[in-house]
This record gives C-alpha cells, structure tokens and sequence, in this order.
C-alpha cells in the first residue's frame, strides 16, 4: 500500500467517527432541545387552561372558545382533562371526541410530571399538574393534563436528521477530496524524488538535482552523498588499479631481464664446463655464483618493490573518504588503541606523552581510515622522536584537527614538499618503503582536507591534519 494511500485511508476513519460522533452529539443536543421546547408550550398551555378555568360546587365550566383552537379541533393533536382525584374526566376539550388517547394523570396538589406514553400506534406526551382548588363549600383535589401525540414533533426530529445527515455527507465528501488534492501536492516532492531516482538508475542524471523542502532535503542530501561516495570509490578503483597496472610494468620488466641474464649465464656456464681445463672450471664457477647472488639481489628488490607497489595501491583504493551519514568515531578511542599498541613495538624507547584530546570528541568518517591515518603519524612520531610526543585533537567548526609533535630531528624544509609522496624517504638507512605519509595524503584529499608539516616548538616535526 503506497503512502498516498495509507494517509487516505487513515484520514477516512478518523473523519468517519468524527462525523459519526458530531452527529451523534448534534442530534441529543436537537431533541433535547425539542423536548424542552413541547415541555415549556405545554406548560404554558397548562397554566392558561388553569386561569380559564371556573370551578364551583357544581362543577367544571370553562370559556366556549377554551382558550385556544386546536382544543377544540377535533383530532388536532393536542388534548385537555380536567380529572378529580379518583380520576373520574371532570372536563375534557373538543379535540379528545374520537381519539384513542392515553388515560389521564392523576397527582395529589402540588405535584407536576412529564411523562410519554404510548396509545394506538401513536406515541403522546403529556404534562399534568395537581392542583387543590378552593371553592366555597371546600377544597377539591383536580388534576389538569395537557397532553400532545408526537407525531409533528417525530417528523421533525427526522427532517433534522436526515438534513444533518446529507450535509455531514456532503462535507466529509468534501473534505476527503480536499485532503486527497493537499496530499497529492505535499506529496509532490517525494514522486520528483522518486523521478529522480529513476532516472539516476538509467543514467539519465548523477545525482539529485532539484531542490526539496526542508522535511525532505536532509533525505536528498544523504542520497547525493552516499552517490558522490559511490562514484568516488569506483573512481579510486580503477585509478589504483590503473596505476598499479602501470607500476607494475617496470620492476616485471626488470624481472623478466635478471631471469634472461641467469638463463644466457647458466648456458655459457655449461659450455665453459665442457671445453675448459678443471682450473678454469672452478674459476668460472665462481664467477657465475656472482652474478647469480647479483641477479638475485636485483630480483629481490623488484619484488619488494612491487610488494609495496601493491600494499600502496590497495590501501589507497580502500579509502572510505568522508561522509555526512553513517556511525561516528570516538576519536580518543582510537588514539588510545593506536597508543597502547605503539608502546608494546617500541617498549624498548622511554617516551613521555602528551594528549590532550576530549573524552566525547566524534569523528563522522570511516574508522579504517582514521585508525589507518594515525597510525602512520604516531608511528613515525615514535620512531623518530628522542623522548617526548604531543597529541592533540579539537573541533574546528565542522572540522576535526590533529596535531603530532615530537622533538626527534625534524623534517629538513626542502624535504617538505616531497616527503608526502609514494617511495620517497629522507632517511634510507632507516628500514621502511617510503609509503606511510603518502597514505596519509590520499586519506586526507579523500576527505578534503589539508596537512600541514611545519617544526615542532620542541625542534622535531609537527604536523597538523585537518579533516
């Protein structure tokens, strides 16, 4: 079920028992009111059948004209009894001949009900009032009731709900289509993102290029970065392999040539074997182990060579690069790591350390990377320094800071430029293949960054990374 579709739906059962209940409410608030409205007309009918009335020892006598002329209308709906306290009809009005009514209410003086009751298929309400009415002779007990059939009063309450009903119809039916033609267009956004998508699956495009509200921009601005970082590490890819392909050429080249020198070598050898004299034998012997032991040197270097051809290649190919999303680092959680394992490689130097970095400091990155990226600067921090390295980290902006400092000899100034790039050494009697700070270069532009490689205050190097 597509979204659209969900809020539709959900939106029509919550407008369904919101309607469902407003008319529920709308209609005991109608007929509450309807019944207080006949309450009050059959009081007031009541109390001028009352100071109409003449009541005397002899009887009940009320005006010809009795007040109003639906009584005396004859099945007009609304009816008059006069009743004693037996409940023997004293009087009764014009409009009761030929109705089947309900019998009358009989109450002691003082005492008023409202009551609804049934007779026939009609349905009736009735208001009785007792009264002890004072005459000459004595007090008689009577009972006035003025009662109504409902009929008016139901069809009413059915025209009010059938009115009810077709409007509450005809505004939900409203408010649906309206809330489907806002849904269509707040949702607009999110069918142009998704028009986007397909059309960066065909090819059509590289990333999202429209602009968005800003309930869905943080989606699309992760969604170009996961597809710029894609693209990146494809180009990495080909890259490194590009160029190990063609880094590779050189020392096979040099290895294809030693292993045709052994062989011509070997092939004179045998000769020599052959033709010469047991001197001369053993003096050619021993030139041909040289020039073995030679052309083996020279193998081993091409292959260590190529060793760190490759090493270099796929570490610089496997550079995450930065990112906007994903889990982040603990920066100090990793310094201690690369630390402690530093400390057991060269237990054998007495170091005093310096850190100062945060406890909660993050690093939104790849953690490879940055173990990888510390651990070539702290390394050659302890390598090179005599006893003393300062580490620092802090949060500039959006930006994350290192700094390495140590007092070893320092990097010589016309050393700077080049010390960052693959195979080159400022000390080639030091063991190592001159790649570490060259990986740290790649780490840093893969994160558009900058490395910064000045003297430290100690008198050794300092190099500051910024991510």
């Amino acid at each position: 079920m597509s979204l659209n579709q969900r809020i539709i739906l959900s939106a029509t059962l919550v407008l369904v028992i919101f309607i469902t209940l407003t008319a529920v409410a709308l209609d005991r608030a109608f007929v509450e009111s309807s019944e207080s409205a006949l309450r009050d007309k059959l009081t007031s009918q009541l109390y001028a059948l009352m100071a109409a009335a003449e009541i005397d020892d002899t009887g009940v006598m009320m005006p010809s004209s009795e007040l109003d002329a639906l009584l005396g209308l004859p099945s007009s709906g609304v009816y008059a009894h006069i009743t004693d306290q037996t409940g023997r009809p004293l009087w009764q009005s014009s409009s009761v001949l030929g109705e089947k009514l309900p019998p009358p209410v009989v109450l002691p003086g003082g005492d008023k009900a409202f009551s609804k009751t049934s007779a026939g298929n009609k349905n009736y309400y009735t208001f009785a009032y007792g009264v002890s009415w004072a005459t000459n002779a004595d007090a008689i007990a009577l009972t006035f009731n003025i009662t109504t059939d409902l009929v008016s009063f139901d069809r009413q309450i059915n025209e009010y709900r059938m009115t009810l009903w077709s409007w509450l119809l005809v505004m939900a039916m409203l408010l649906l289509l309206s809330q489907a033609l806002i849904l269509r267009w707040g949702l607009s956004p999110l069918r142009r993102v998704g028009i986007e998508l397909n059309r960066i699956e065909t090819g059509e495009q590289e990333q999202i290029e429209q602009s968005y509200p800003q309930e869905i921009e943080h989606l699309t601005s992760n969604i170009n970065t996961l597809l710029r970082q894609e693209r990146d590490q494809k180009a990495r890819y080909r890259n490194a392999l590009g160029d190990l392909a063609h880094s590779l050429k050189t020392p096979l080249a040099v290895l294809q040539s030693g292993l045709s020198s052994v062989s011509s070598v070997s092939s004179v050898s045998s000769v020599s074997s052959v033709s010469s004299v047991s001197s001369q034998s053993s003096t050619g012997g021993e030139d041909d182990r040289k020039i073995n032991s030679i052309q083996q040197d020279s193998m081993q270097q091409q292959i260590t060579r190529m060793n760190s051809i490759v090493e270099y290649q796929l570490q610089r190919a496997a550079t995450a690069g930065s990112a906007s999303i994903g889990k982040s680092v603990n920066v100090k959680s990793v310094i201690d790591r690369m630390l402690e394992s530093l400390h057991k490689v060269y237990r054998d130097k007495t170091i005093e350390l310096n850190v100062t970095v945060d406890d909660a400091l993050m690093f939104k990155g790849d953690e490879g990377d940055l173990m990888e990226l510390l651990g070539n600067l702290l390394d050659n921090a302890f390598k090179w320094c005599d006893e003393h390295i300062d580490v620092s980290a802090e949060q500039q902006g959006e930006k994350l800071s290192l700094r390495v400092m140590d007092d070893g000899p320092g990097i010589k100034p016309e050393h700077v430029n080049t010390i960052l790039q693959r195979g080159f050494r400022a000390d080639q009697v030091t063991a190592g293949h001159g790649i570490g700070l060259s990986i740290v270069r790649n780490i840093i532009d893969a994160y558009q960054g900058e490395i910064k490689i000045a003297e430290s205050p100690a008198g050794g190097t300092e190099i500051h990374v910024i991510l």
